[in-house]
Protein backbone atom coordinates (compact mmCIF):
# COMPACT_ATOMS: atom_id res chain seq x y z
CA UNK A 1 0.00 0.00 0.00
CA UNK A 2 2.89 2.59 0.72
CA UNK A 3 4.21 1.51 -2.39
CA UNK A 4 1.13 2.62 -4.04
CA UNK A 5 1.22 6.13 -2.42
CA UNK A 6 4.94 6.75 -3.14
CA UNK A 7 4.57 5.82 -6.94
CA UNK A 8 1.29 8.19 -6.91
CA UNK A 9 3.09 10.98 -5.32
CA UNK A 10 5.56 10.66 -7.89
CA UNK A 11 2.90 10.78 -10.81
CA UNK A 12 1.50 13.71 -9.54
CA UNK A 13 4.91 15.86 -8.94
CA UNK A 14 5.43 14.52 -12.76
CA UNK A 15 2.09 15.99 -13.85
CA UNK A 16 2.56 19.24 -11.73
CA UNK A 17 6.62 20.06 -13.35
CA UNK A 18 5.26 19.03 -16.84
CA UNK A 19 2.20 21.65 -16.31
CA UNK A 20 4.53 24.07 -14.91
CA UNK A 21 6.72 24.07 -17.66
CA UNK A 22 3.70 24.32 -20.54
CA UNK A 23 2.83 27.30 -18.65
CA UNK A 24 6.26 28.99 -18.20
CA UNK A 25 6.36 28.32 -22.57
CA UNK A 26 2.72 30.01 -22.41
CA UNK A 27 4.13 32.91 -20.15
CA UNK A 28 7.18 33.72 -22.06
CA UNK A 29 6.89 32.86 -25.87
CA UNK A 30 10.04 33.09 -28.12
CA UNK A 31 10.55 37.11 -29.63
CA UNK A 32 8.98 37.52 -32.69
CA UNK A 33 11.59 36.49 -35.62
CA UNK A 34 11.91 40.35 -37.68
CA UNK A 35 11.89 40.17 -41.62
CA UNK A 36 15.51 40.58 -42.94
CA UNK A 37 15.34 43.09 -45.74
CA UNK A 38 12.74 46.19 -45.26
CA UNK A 39 12.30 45.85 -49.06
CA UNK A 40 10.55 42.83 -48.78
CA UNK A 41 8.49 44.88 -46.82
CA UNK A 42 7.79 47.56 -49.33
CA UNK A 43 7.07 45.04 -52.24
CA UNK A 44 4.66 43.23 -50.42
CA UNK A 45 2.80 45.71 -49.42
CA UNK A 46 -0.90 46.75 -51.25
CA UNK A 47 -1.11 49.88 -53.41
CA UNK A 48 -4.17 50.73 -51.64
CA UNK A 49 -2.00 51.77 -48.42
CA UNK A 50 -0.83 55.13 -50.00
CA UNK A 51 -4.40 56.05 -49.55
CA UNK A 52 -3.51 59.18 -47.01
CA UNK A 53 -0.48 58.75 -47.16
CA UNK A 54 0.34 62.51 -48.20
CA UNK A 55 -1.23 63.95 -45.70
CA UNK A 56 0.48 61.46 -42.89
CA UNK A 57 3.90 62.27 -44.39
CA UNK A 58 3.17 66.35 -44.23
CA UNK A 59 2.15 65.55 -40.53
CA UNK A 60 5.18 64.33 -39.43
CA UNK A 61 7.58 66.39 -41.39
CA UNK A 62 5.76 69.34 -40.42
CA UNK A 63 6.39 67.86 -36.54
CA UNK A 64 10.11 68.27 -37.65
CA UNK A 65 10.50 71.81 -39.76
CA UNK A 66 8.25 73.56 -36.84
CA UNK A 67 9.86 71.92 -34.06
CA UNK A 68 6.40 70.56 -32.81
CA UNK A 69 3.88 67.97 -31.94
CA UNK A 70 6.30 64.87 -31.03
CA UNK A 71 8.92 66.99 -32.52
CA UNK A 72 8.60 69.64 -29.65
CA UNK A 73 11.92 68.06 -28.07
CA UNK A 74 14.38 67.50 -30.75
CA UNK A 75 16.42 64.57 -29.33
CA UNK A 76 13.88 61.82 -29.89
CA UNK A 77 12.94 60.11 -32.92
CA UNK A 78 9.40 58.94 -34.57
CA UNK A 79 8.55 55.92 -35.74
CA UNK A 80 5.42 55.38 -39.27
CA UNK A 81 4.65 52.61 -41.24
CA UNK A 82 4.05 52.59 -44.98
CA UNK A 83 1.40 54.69 -45.01
CA UNK A 84 2.90 57.24 -43.11
CA UNK A 85 0.67 56.76 -40.13
CA UNK A 86 2.81 58.06 -36.66
CA UNK A 87 3.15 54.95 -34.47
CA UNK A 88 5.30 55.61 -31.77
CA UNK A 89 8.32 57.56 -30.35
CA UNK A 90 11.61 57.27 -28.52
CA UNK A 91 14.25 59.61 -26.61
CA UNK A 92 17.94 59.39 -28.42
CA UNK A 93 20.32 57.52 -26.59
CA UNK A 94 23.66 57.90 -24.94
CA UNK A 95 25.29 57.45 -28.33
CA UNK A 96 23.74 56.67 -32.24
CA UNK A 97 24.22 52.82 -31.31
CA UNK A 98 21.78 53.39 -28.12
CA UNK A 99 19.13 54.87 -30.16
CA UNK A 100 19.38 52.06 -32.57
CA UNK A 101 18.60 49.76 -29.95
CA UNK A 102 15.85 51.31 -28.62
CA UNK A 103 14.33 52.17 -32.40
CA UNK A 104 14.73 48.02 -32.72
CA UNK A 105 13.25 47.09 -29.38
CA UNK A 106 10.51 49.93 -29.81
CA UNK A 107 9.77 48.09 -33.33
CA UNK A 108 9.80 44.88 -32.22
CA UNK A 109 7.05 46.01 -29.44
CA UNK A 110 5.28 47.46 -31.43
CA UNK A 111 5.01 44.20 -33.46
CA UNK A 112 4.23 42.49 -30.18
CA UNK A 113 1.31 44.65 -30.02
CA UNK A 114 -0.04 44.18 -33.51
CA UNK A 115 0.66 47.85 -34.48
CA UNK A 116 2.35 46.87 -37.17
CA UNK A 117 2.49 43.44 -39.94
CA UNK A 118 5.84 43.14 -39.44
CA UNK A 119 9.47 44.68 -37.99
CA UNK A 120 12.94 44.41 -39.08
CA UNK A 121 16.30 45.65 -37.37
CA UNK A 122 17.84 48.56 -39.11
CA UNK A 123 21.46 49.43 -38.02
CA UNK A 124 24.09 51.90 -39.62
CA UNK A 125 24.22 50.11 -42.65
CA UNK A 126 20.26 48.89 -43.04
CA UNK A 127 17.05 50.62 -42.78
CA UNK A 128 15.10 49.25 -40.19
CA UNK A 129 10.86 49.34 -40.33
CA UNK A 130 8.76 50.80 -38.88
CA UNK A 131 10.76 53.51 -40.60
CA UNK A 132 12.26 55.98 -38.25
CA UNK A 133 12.73 59.37 -38.71
CA UNK A 134 15.27 61.82 -36.39
CA UNK A 135 13.61 65.00 -34.88
CA UNK A 136 16.85 66.71 -34.83
CA UNK A 137 17.81 67.09 -38.43
CA UNK A 138 19.38 70.52 -40.54
CA UNK A 139 16.26 72.19 -41.66
CA UNK A 140 15.29 76.02 -42.37
CA UNK A 141 13.35 78.52 -39.46
CA UNK A 142 10.36 78.70 -41.88
CA UNK A 143 9.56 82.24 -40.15
CA UNK A 144 12.74 83.42 -40.82
CA UNK A 145 13.13 82.16 -44.49
CA UNK A 146 9.45 83.59 -45.10
CA UNK A 147 10.81 87.03 -43.82
CA UNK A 148 13.51 87.68 -45.52
CA UNK A 149 11.64 86.12 -48.60
CA UNK A 150 9.30 88.83 -48.44
CA UNK A 151 11.87 91.88 -47.36
CA UNK A 152 10.58 92.32 -44.37
CA UNK A 153 13.95 94.13 -43.74
CA UNK A 154 16.17 96.87 -45.94
CA UNK A 155 18.62 94.20 -45.81
CA UNK A 156 16.11 91.31 -47.24
CA UNK A 157 15.07 93.74 -50.09
CA UNK A 158 17.13 93.05 -53.65
CA UNK A 159 17.89 95.07 -57.44
CA UNK A 160 19.98 94.03 -59.77
CA UNK A 161 20.72 93.24 -63.62
CA UNK A 162 20.64 89.93 -64.88
CA UNK A 163 20.76 89.15 -69.06
CA UNK A 164 17.67 91.32 -70.23
CA UNK A 165 15.95 91.15 -67.11
CA UNK A 166 16.23 94.75 -64.85
CA UNK A 167 14.49 94.35 -61.50
CA UNK A 168 14.02 97.19 -59.17
CA UNK A 169 16.67 100.22 -57.96
CA UNK A 170 19.16 100.78 -54.87
CA UNK A 171 16.91 103.86 -54.20
CA UNK A 172 13.60 101.04 -54.85
CA UNK A 173 14.60 97.66 -53.93
CA UNK A 174 12.28 94.71 -53.95
CA UNK A 175 11.29 91.48 -52.17
CA UNK A 176 12.57 88.13 -53.28
CA UNK A 177 9.07 87.25 -54.38
CA UNK A 178 8.52 90.28 -56.28
CA UNK A 179 11.49 89.40 -58.22
CA UNK A 180 10.65 85.99 -58.75
CA UNK A 181 7.01 87.07 -60.13
CA UNK A 182 8.86 89.69 -62.30
CA UNK A 183 11.45 87.05 -64.00
CA UNK A 184 8.47 84.12 -64.33
CA UNK A 185 6.23 87.04 -65.96
CA UNK A 186 8.61 88.17 -68.21
CA UNK A 187 9.82 84.89 -69.45
CA UNK A 188 6.21 83.83 -69.80
CA UNK A 189 5.57 86.61 -71.59
CA UNK A 190 8.55 86.03 -74.10
CA UNK A 191 6.84 82.50 -74.61
CA UNK A 192 9.76 80.65 -73.28
CA UNK A 193 7.71 78.85 -70.47
CA UNK A 194 4.76 75.95 -70.76
CA UNK A 195 4.64 75.51 -66.85
CA UNK A 196 1.30 74.57 -64.51
CA UNK A 197 -0.19 77.76 -63.06
CA UNK A 198 1.04 76.70 -59.56
CA UNK A 199 4.91 76.61 -60.29
CA UNK A 200 5.90 79.63 -58.80
CA UNK A 201 4.22 79.08 -55.66
CA UNK A 202 6.18 76.05 -54.94
CA UNK A 203 9.52 77.45 -56.85
CA UNK A 204 8.85 79.60 -53.81
CA UNK A 205 8.46 76.97 -51.25
CA UNK A 206 11.76 75.56 -52.65
CA UNK A 207 13.84 79.02 -51.88
CA UNK A 208 12.46 79.03 -48.45
CA UNK A 209 13.79 74.88 -48.27
CA UNK A 210 16.71 75.04 -50.10
CA UNK A 211 18.39 77.64 -48.70
CA UNK A 212 16.50 79.82 -46.60
CA UNK A 213 16.31 82.46 -48.78
CA UNK A 214 20.15 83.07 -48.08
CA UNK A 215 22.09 84.39 -51.34
CA UNK A 216 25.17 83.01 -50.42
CA UNK A 217 23.84 79.70 -49.56
CA UNK A 218 26.37 76.96 -50.02
CA UNK A 219 26.19 73.29 -49.39
CA UNK A 220 28.36 70.43 -49.15
CA UNK A 221 27.90 69.04 -52.27
CA UNK A 222 29.32 72.30 -53.49
CA UNK A 223 25.59 73.46 -54.44
CA UNK A 224 24.70 77.30 -54.77
CA UNK A 225 22.63 80.50 -53.59
CA UNK A 226 19.36 80.00 -52.91
CA UNK A 227 18.33 77.52 -55.18
CA UNK A 228 21.23 75.45 -54.44
CA UNK A 229 21.89 75.09 -58.14
CA UNK A 230 24.87 72.96 -59.12
CA UNK A 231 28.14 74.70 -61.10
CA UNK A 232 27.00 72.19 -63.63
CA UNK A 233 23.54 73.10 -63.96
CA UNK A 234 24.67 76.97 -63.99
CA UNK A 235 26.73 76.37 -66.89
CA UNK A 236 23.95 74.78 -68.33
CA UNK A 237 22.32 78.16 -68.17
CA UNK A 238 25.28 79.79 -69.76
CA UNK A 239 25.90 81.39 -66.45
CA UNK A 240 29.41 82.59 -65.86
CA UNK A 241 30.60 81.61 -62.53
CA UNK A 242 31.19 85.60 -61.35
CA UNK A 243 27.39 85.24 -61.50
CA UNK A 244 26.90 81.65 -60.11
CA UNK A 245 25.36 83.52 -56.60
CA UNK A 246 23.09 85.85 -58.42
CA UNK A 247 19.60 86.10 -57.61
CA UNK A 248 17.76 86.94 -60.61
CA UNK A 249 20.04 84.53 -62.63
CA UNK A 250 19.33 81.34 -60.31
CA UNK A 251 15.34 82.11 -60.89
CA UNK A 252 15.88 82.11 -64.30
CA UNK A 253 18.39 79.59 -64.60
CA UNK A 254 15.94 77.37 -62.14
CA UNK A 255 12.46 78.13 -64.36
CA UNK A 256 14.58 77.22 -67.34
CA UNK A 257 15.65 74.04 -66.01
CA UNK A 258 11.80 73.39 -64.68
CA UNK A 259 11.06 74.05 -68.00
CA UNK A 260 12.65 71.99 -69.44
CA UNK A 261 11.85 69.06 -67.14
CA UNK A 262 8.43 69.36 -67.68
CA UNK A 263 8.85 69.29 -71.61
CA UNK A 264 10.34 66.24 -70.96
CA UNK A 265 8.23 64.40 -69.25
CA UNK A 266 5.24 65.48 -70.73
CA UNK A 267 4.35 63.44 -73.05
CA UNK A 268 4.67 60.41 -71.13
CA UNK A 269 2.75 61.87 -67.91
CA UNK A 270 0.01 62.46 -70.55
CA UNK A 271 -0.10 58.94 -71.82
CA UNK A 272 -0.26 57.07 -67.70
CA UNK A 273 -2.89 60.20 -66.20
CA UNK A 274 -4.13 62.01 -68.97
CA UNK A 275 -7.41 60.97 -67.69
CA UNK A 276 -7.54 62.57 -64.40
CA UNK A 277 -9.47 65.60 -64.20
CA UNK A 278 -8.09 69.17 -65.15
CA UNK A 279 -7.06 70.21 -61.44
CA UNK A 280 -5.63 66.76 -59.90
CA UNK A 281 -4.02 65.85 -63.07
CA UNK A 282 -2.29 70.02 -63.25
CA UNK A 283 -1.56 69.51 -59.52
CA UNK A 284 0.44 66.02 -59.59
CA UNK A 285 2.44 67.07 -62.39
CA UNK A 286 3.16 69.91 -60.12
CA UNK A 287 4.39 67.40 -57.41
CA UNK A 288 6.02 65.44 -60.20
CA UNK A 289 8.01 68.32 -61.27
CA UNK A 290 9.68 69.43 -57.85
CA UNK A 291 10.11 65.59 -57.36
CA UNK A 292 12.65 66.08 -60.20
CA UNK A 293 14.10 69.55 -59.36
CA UNK A 294 15.69 67.38 -55.99
CA UNK A 295 16.30 64.03 -58.02
CA UNK A 296 16.24 64.58 -61.22
CA UNK A 297 13.38 64.03 -64.64
CA UNK A 298 15.04 60.72 -65.42
CA UNK A 299 14.34 59.08 -62.14
CA UNK A 300 10.75 60.57 -62.53
CA UNK A 301 10.09 59.43 -66.39
CA UNK A 302 11.08 55.91 -64.75
CA UNK A 303 8.50 55.76 -62.30
CA UNK A 304 5.68 56.55 -65.72
CA UNK A 305 6.99 54.67 -67.96
CA UNK A 306 9.87 51.61 -66.90
CA UNK A 307 8.30 48.60 -66.81
CA UNK A 308 9.17 47.04 -63.65
CA UNK A 309 8.95 51.10 -61.83
CA UNK A 310 6.10 52.17 -63.21
CA UNK A 311 3.41 49.05 -61.90
CA UNK A 312 2.39 51.84 -58.93
CA UNK A 313 1.66 54.36 -61.44
CA UNK A 314 -0.52 52.34 -63.72
CA UNK A 315 -2.12 50.99 -60.43
CA UNK A 316 -3.06 54.40 -59.64
CA UNK A 317 -3.53 55.78 -62.54
CA UNK A 318 -6.61 53.28 -63.32
CA UNK A 319 -8.04 54.01 -59.63
CA UNK A 320 -6.93 57.47 -59.43
CA UNK A 321 -10.86 58.65 -57.82
CA UNK A 322 -9.55 56.60 -54.38
CA UNK A 323 -6.43 58.71 -53.93
CA UNK A 324 -5.29 62.40 -53.75
CA UNK A 325 -2.80 63.89 -56.48
CA UNK A 326 -0.49 63.73 -53.31
CA UNK A 327 -1.06 60.27 -52.44
CA UNK A 328 -0.41 59.32 -55.85
CA UNK A 329 3.19 61.46 -56.36
CA UNK A 330 4.04 59.98 -52.87
CA UNK A 331 2.80 56.34 -53.52
CA UNK A 332 5.06 55.86 -56.82
CA UNK A 333 7.61 55.88 -54.82
CA UNK A 334 6.62 54.30 -51.69
CA UNK A 335 6.07 51.17 -53.56
CA UNK A 336 9.45 51.79 -55.76
CA UNK A 337 11.86 52.55 -52.42
CA UNK A 338 14.95 50.54 -52.75
CA UNK A 339 15.49 50.59 -56.71
CA UNK A 340 16.60 53.36 -58.61
CA UNK A 341 18.56 55.12 -55.49
CA UNK A 342 14.78 56.23 -54.02
CA UNK A 343 14.55 56.68 -50.92
CA UNK A 344 12.54 58.64 -48.02
CA UNK A 345 14.46 61.35 -48.77
CA UNK A 346 12.39 62.08 -51.73
CA UNK A 347 9.51 62.48 -50.06
CA UNK A 348 10.60 64.34 -47.50
CA UNK A 349 11.68 66.93 -49.81
CA UNK A 350 8.60 67.43 -51.77
CA UNK A 351 6.09 67.26 -48.03
CA UNK A 352 9.25 69.99 -46.62
CA UNK A 353 7.73 72.49 -50.70
CA UNK A 354 4.75 71.98 -49.40
CA UNK A 355 4.70 73.15 -46.12
CA UNK A 356 7.31 75.70 -46.97
CA UNK A 357 4.42 76.88 -49.24
CA UNK A 358 1.94 77.08 -46.99
CA UNK A 359 4.00 78.96 -44.27
CA UNK A 360 4.56 81.47 -46.99
CA UNK A 361 0.55 82.07 -47.76
CA UNK A 362 0.02 82.12 -44.44
CA UNK A 363 1.86 85.66 -44.24
CA UNK A 364 -0.33 88.65 -43.36
CA UNK A 365 2.12 90.46 -45.59
CA UNK A 366 1.99 88.49 -48.82
CA UNK A 367 -1.62 89.41 -49.82
CA UNK A 368 -4.58 87.26 -51.52
CA UNK A 369 -4.15 86.93 -54.73
CA UNK A 370 -4.14 83.77 -57.48
CA UNK A 371 -0.55 82.82 -56.27
CA UNK A 372 -2.34 81.41 -53.22
CA UNK A 373 -5.04 79.99 -54.92
CA UNK A 374 -4.65 76.30 -53.86
CA UNK A 375 -7.07 74.22 -56.17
Amino acid sequence: MNCRLKSLRQLCLFFILVGAVLNQARAEPDPPEPENDWTQVVRSSPYWVSQGVYSNILTIRGWVLKESGYCAEIDRHILFDMRGQFLSWIADGASRDDTQAQLNDTRRSLYERDRTDTWVPGSEYQTGYPFALACDQPHVNLDEAVARYLGTLPADRIWGAWDDLSYATSEQPGSLHEALMYVYGKRLDEGRLTLPDALPRYLAGQILIESGGQARAHSGANARGILQLSPSALSDCRIKPRNFWHRLAQIDCALKLMNQNARNLRPVFAQRFGHLPDDKRNRLFTLLLVQAYHGGAGRVQSLLDDEKLSQPAAYFAEHHKRFTAGDIAFGMIFHNLGRDRLGLASLYYVADVQLATEALCRSARLKPTDFCAWN
